[in-house]
């Protein structure tokens, strides 16, 4: 019989827990609701008057900001978000929702769960390994590479929100972020640390691996010394990119085979992540490309970046690799933002193409402008006709611009309202109506095909003294070169068809 244990929240509501500890960490141990649906989690020492604090409007006006307002219900699934501050016989608190089933394991690691990780969380240490990945892992754990971009996606969009409510996180890691390849998901845990610059300021550093250059070179420094650098902001960018970078390639862009100390490792780490951090991929600086003798087997391909280097990610996202680990590693104004990242995960993964190799492990691969694309991760080269449609928006009545973003066609390949008018964005503030697709494509006879579904607008205007409307209900046949105008209103868009034939 569970033995369940009742009390209330600080504002009184009730708040029932089954005594059996379920999880213990360095900070507090938790335990679930008899219906599992939440946990409470009590701190192992008490909170300070400031920590209280900042833990009320955490669960309170910062939650509010956030969960309050118009596209709130998006960020349920992208946070864990403390919900109530508990007290029980002297011991304080707080409510936090419990974890989606996506982000714990379905099945056991290899070799017959030899971890018993069955059933445990999915942090994110176990898919940002190459040896993890390939030795320990389940085949049908890992996804696909599409998915390790919605999951850097989501990340993004979620630092974006609580920068843009005055917020860090502060120790963003894989330690503090579930994911689940299989389904392209992210949520960000470890929410009652957060920073709030000037006025709550960090309770850790940060976790190794993800802490940034400049906050390692001053550890040395007294927290109250203005050359010392704290957790904020600019931390968490440099965190993301390193998350990011390792959900796509599998290693550290830090961790290279230079070797600053011979005679003190606790030194020779201290410089490698913080006054001599170096890019692993740095074009002008190659003393820290990691030494393939050094690579294990089961770290190959990833940890060979000559033969996976990070220009695979895209003419959007590999620029801002070089900007977050070059220009940015010790200048932390140069970072990209979060919001940089989300734009170029959003082009990103409309520039990619299915590998045709059913045996491919990561199953897709992005689209490199070149006349004969060839998947970088198993070789396999594209066949057939690639349509790829480059997008324009409107400034003014009929005068269209680039917009960089560019759609491939391949079957399956669907339009939706952002692809249609320049003003949507893709994010939390879509309507249940703008996230249906509005199009979609199909190979027919020998030709690709746009199905109108949902584009009143959809116009053919290659040829200017015969403009065709293409009623919805209707396809109209891809040609190379050909001009297509997706909604006529002021901020539509105009798309120019190339096609590739291989």
């Amino acid at each position: 019989m569970l033995n369940i244990i009742t009390c209330k929240t600080l504002d009184g509501k009730k708040v029932e827990f089954v005594n059996t500890m379920i999880g213990s960490g360095s900070m507090k141990e938790v335990y679930f609701a008899p219906d599992k649906s939440y946990v409470v989690a009590f701190y192992k020492k008490p909170p300070d008057t400031q920590a209280q604090d900042r833990l009320r409007m955490i669960t309170g006006q910062y939650r509010d900001s956030i969960f309050n307002q118009i596209g709130g219900d998006y960020w349920q699934r992208l946070f864990c978000w403390p919900t109530a501050l508990v007290e029980y016989q002297g011991q304080q608190g707080i409510v936090a929702p419990t974890y989606s089933k996506h982000f714990f394991f379905t099945y056991g690691s290899r070799n017959n769960d030899m971890l018993n990780i069955q059933g445990k969380e999915k942090e994110g240490k176990w898919f940002a390994s190459a040896n993890l990945r390939n030795r320990l892992v389940d085949p049908r754990e890992l996804g696909d590479w599409l998915n390790h971009l919605k999951i850097g996606l989501l990340l993004a969009r979620a630092v974006r929100r609580m920068h843009m409510a005055g917020l860090a996180h502060s120790d963003l890691s894989y330690k503090n972020v579930l994911i689940d390849p299989s389904h392209g998901l992210a949520c960000v845990i470890d929410i009652d640390g957060l920073v709030v610059p000037g006025k709550y300021p960090p309770d850790v550093v940060g976790t190794p691996d993800f802490i940034a250059p400049e906050v390692i070179k001053t550890a040395h420094l007294a927290k109250q010394d203005s050359q010392r650098y704290l957790p904020c902001r600019d931390t968490d960018l440099h965190a993301l990119a390193v998350l990011i970078y390792m959900y796509l390639l599998y290693r550290h862009p830090l961790r290279g085979g230079k070797i600053h100390d011979l005679n003190n490792a606790q030194e020779d780490e201290r410089l490698a992540m913080g006054a001599a951090a170096l890019f692993i991929e740095n074009p002008t600086d190659l003393s820290n490309r990691i030494h393939i003798a050094d690579i294990k087997s089961t770290e190959l391909p990833w940890l060979n970046t000559d033969q996976l280097p990070l220009t695979l990610t895209g003419p959007y996202l590999a620029p801002l690799f070089m900007q977050a680990f070059i220009d940015g590693l010790h200048n932390p104004a140069q970072r990209p933002s979060a919001n940089d990242w989300e734009t170029a995960l959003v082009k990103t993964i409309d520039l990619t193409l299915p590998c045709l190799n059913p045996h491919c492990e990561q199953r897709w691969y992005v689209f490199d402008n070149r006349i004969a694309p060839t998947c970088p991760f198993c070789g396999t080269a594209f066949r057939g006709q690639l349509p790829v449609l480059n997008l324009y928006s409107s400034r003014q009545a009929g005068v269209f611009r680039p917009d960089n973003h560019r759609l491939l066609v391949w079957p399956g390949q669907k339009l939706f309202a952002w692809h249609v008018n320049s003003r949507i964005a893709p994010n939390e503030k879509l309507t249940d109506v703008q996230k249906k697709r509005v199009g979609y494509f199909e190979f027919h006879c020998g030709r690709w095909r746009l199905v109108n579904e949902n584009m009143p607008g959809l116009l053919d205007v290659t040829d200017k003294n015969n403009k065709k409307k293409v009623i919805i209900g209707d396809a109209l046949t891809l040609r190379d070169q050909q001009q297509i105008i997706l909604d006529q209103g002021d901020d539509g868009r105009l798309i120019v068809v190339q096609i590739i034939e291989v």
